[in-house]
């Protein structure tokens, strides 16, 4: 049989130019980089993926509790309503205060990236204070209300407002444990990979409860205060 001179259809020869990066004999390796250039994501992708299916997941719940608040917000039982307990001023005091931090938390996250660690703490601990002082009015908000008779077992309206709104500010009450935490582990490890990944799903966390907390300050604060 006579040799086949000609190369084979589709093969790429030496002296040809190879646009779409086909031939593997050039001796180059092409690593995984995780940003669409093949291969497995970076350990940073997907963490926070998995981080925002979990944040998903909290919404869902978070939905269901408002559902049923939409459900039971009239059902007052002759007891005290929403125009009678809520304080807009103390409750926009509150709102301050979280949407404050949240920015803080956005500050913290640059200084971060810029590796500052003097102004990463500055700005974690001031978040930290605002979310505690948010945390304590509402708080003294649960005090009063119980202390004048309109506790959560009063009527469906007030079980179905304690278990949205303390659901928020136990979420608020453990970011604020986490930050804690966060705050020790970059004072004693510094900026680690780790460390960093955490702080990244963190700020995910923090501002997440700013927009859920938007969500109960427009649908139960302001139309159950003018209803």
């Amino acid at each position: 049989m006579s040799a086949v001179s000609g190369a084979l259809p589709g093969a790429i020869s030496p002296g040809r130019p190879d646009p779409h990066r086909l031939g593997h004999g050039s001796g180059h390796s092409h690593g995984a980089t995780g940003h669409g250039e093949g291969g497995p994501a970076s350990k940073f992708v997907t963490v926070a993926y998995g981080f925002w299916i979990f944040l998903l997941s909290d919404i869902i719940m978070f939905s269901a509790f408002f559902a049923a608040y939409a459900v039971l917000a009239k059902e007052i039982a002759g007891g005290p309503s929403g125009v009678d307990l809520f304080e807009l001023p103390r409750v926009a005091i509150q709102t301050g205060l979280l949407l404050t931090s949240s920015f803080t938390c956005g500050l913290g996250s640059l200084a971060s990236h810029r590796r500052d660690m003097v102004w990463t703490q500055i700005w974690l601990l001031v978040t930290g204070i605002l979310g505690a002082a948010f945390l304590v009015l509402e708080v003294q908000e649960f005090a009063g209300m119980i202390e004048e008779g309109a506790g959560p077992s009063r009527s469906a309206f007030l079980s179905a407002f304690f278990a949205l709104v303390g659901c928020h500010g136990l979420h608020v009450g453990m970011g604020l444990l986490w930050l804690g935490t966060m705050i020790a582990q970059l004072w004693v490890k510094g900026f680690r990979a780790d460390i960093l990944r955490r702080l990244q799903c963190f700020n995910l966390f923090w501002h997440a409860l700013d927009i859920i907390w938007i969500a109960i300050f427009t649908l139960v604060y302001l139309l159950g205060a003018s209803a």
